[in-house]
């Protein structure tokens, strides 16, 4: 087997740092309130190597993809635009503020035409792959040692659901793109031994974490991306009975194990609900999905309020635009606990990437939004279909976290840096590698 090239050498030693939470991360302050941090120099480091690949003849590789470049563009267009444009109206607008995390989300999606220019081979993906599953190895071990009640890394109470050392999201968005690799390459009938052992590791791995980390909204990422790879491999003839009942046995035990973690919140839902009888920390403590029901209720309330343009880029996370809002809130929502409630102090935004589009960037960049989801879905699931195997393999992939990042913004708003955003931006990269139709032996 060929040795990777260097550029694939420089994304698979940049994974860990993209996957490590801001707090662990030694950073350089920098003007307007922006950060220089590692995961910053990781990016940097890769797309000096894609620029390289690019200086090199590889640009070419890029145009299969256009239409998903475009689409890109477009939604990324309409962001920088909605970071100006509530200046022109008469409520106050951090702009500075938001310019920085419009930087800094920008900067993670320069690793999407990254990824094709630097995976170009076998080896290439197998080494990306190799350390993606080590790293998730290390991330479930401690998960695992938190959930036990070793007080470490920031855990949280024995027995709950743990951040390893992500953040719980961004530990499923983690533990998810190790899951989906797993099952990809068992479902792949993979000859090579070593390789097949390393997708029954990675989807080991990726099972511990999901569950550890339990966050609700991997689950619905997770079926249709798992749907979608098992369609893909029963049309390319890639499947048999055993690996289907497998493959759903994972997913199952993986969804499974979330549900039964987060039991206690879904009792404090239903109690929210009135499905079952209130208790005290109901109405007096935050509890996830009422807190969630409530932000997205403010949230649908600002953009029908603003519902062509929105009130700007993160616009949800002042008080200017949520204030307005709030008296109405209360009414609708009187049990539920007053520090739920944004306020000073407690710019919690919409916590659902959907909802926030709609109210930050309107209906225009809903639209673009949808446009750019659905470019991305067509475009990955047409090259796992018909594109020879190792481009159909990348597409696959890169479909399959995609997915899988679709359902975990339902639970979060964009943030800019985190490790949410770089499954989201190189997933889009796998599905352009693929689409390029070069991943070589």
């Amino acid at each position: 087997m060929r040795s990777a090239s260097p550029g694939a050498v420089v994304l698979a030693l940049a994974l860990p740092p993209l996957f490590l939470h801001v707090q662990y991360q030694p950073s350089v302050s920098l003007p307007l309130g922006a950060t220089l941090k590692l995961q910053d120099l990781a990016v940097m480091a890769v797309v000096a190597a894609a620029a390289v690949a690019a200086a090199r003849g590889e640009l070419r590789l890029l145009r299969p993809a256009l239409p998903l470049w475009l689409a890109t563009g477009a939604f990324l267009a309409w962001i920088v635009a909605a970071t100006f444009y509530p200046l022109l109206s008469s409520r106050s607008y951090a702009w500075s503020t938001h310019f920085v995390t419009l930087v800094g989300f920008c900067e993670y999606a320069l690793l999407a035409p990254a990824v094709p220019l630097v995976v170009r081979r076998r080896a290439d993906a197998l080494l990306v792959l190799g350390v993606l599953t080590a790293w998730t190895v290390a991330a479930a071990a401690l998960g695992v040692v938190q959930w036990a009640g070793w007080d470490i890394v920031g855990a949280w109470p024995q027995g709950r659901r743990q951040p390893s050392f992500l953040g719980q999201h961004d530990f499923t968005a983690l533990a998810g793109m190790s899951l989906g690799a797993g099952l990809l390459g068992l479902l792949w009938r993979e000859r090579d031994r070593r390789v097949r052992q390393a997708a029954w590791v990675a989807a080991a791995a990726g099972t511990v974490g999901f569950v550890v980390s339990g966050t609700t909204a991997g689950i619905v990422g997770l079926a249709p991306a798992v749907a979608a790879l098992l369609y893909v491999a029963a049309r390319r003839g890639a499947v048999s009975t055993k690996a289907v009942v497998g493959c759903l046995a994972v997913a199952a035990v993986a969804s499974l194990g979330v549900l039964a973690l987060r039991a206690r919140d879904f009792d404090q839902f239903f109690r929210f609900l009135g499905v079952k009888q209130p208790q005290r920390v109901t109405h007096t403590e935050i509890q996830t999905y009422s807190q969630r029901t409530l932000l997205a209720y403010i949230g649908l309330r600002v953009w029908l309020h603003h519902p062509l343009l929105g009130v700007g880029w993160q616009g949800t996370t002042e008080q200017s635009a949520i204030a307005p809002e709030l008296p109405a809130a209360h009414r609708r929502f009187p049990h539920v606990a007053a520090k739920a409630f944004p306020g000073p102090g407690r710019e919690y935004g919409v916590q659902m990437l959907y909802v926030q589009v709609l109210s930050d960037l309107g209906i225009v960049g809903f639209a673009l939004l949808l446009a750019w989801i659905g470019t991305v879905l067509v475009v990955g699931m047409r090259v796992a279909l018909y594109a020879p195997s190792g481009a159909a393999f990348a597409a696959a992939l890169g479909t399959f976290w995609f997915v899988l990042a679709l359902g975990l913004w339902t639970a979060l708003q964009i943030v800019a840096g985190v490790p949410l955003d770089a499954t989201t931006w190189l997933a889009v990269g796998g599905v352009a590698a693929g689409s390029s139709g070069r991943i070589r032996p």
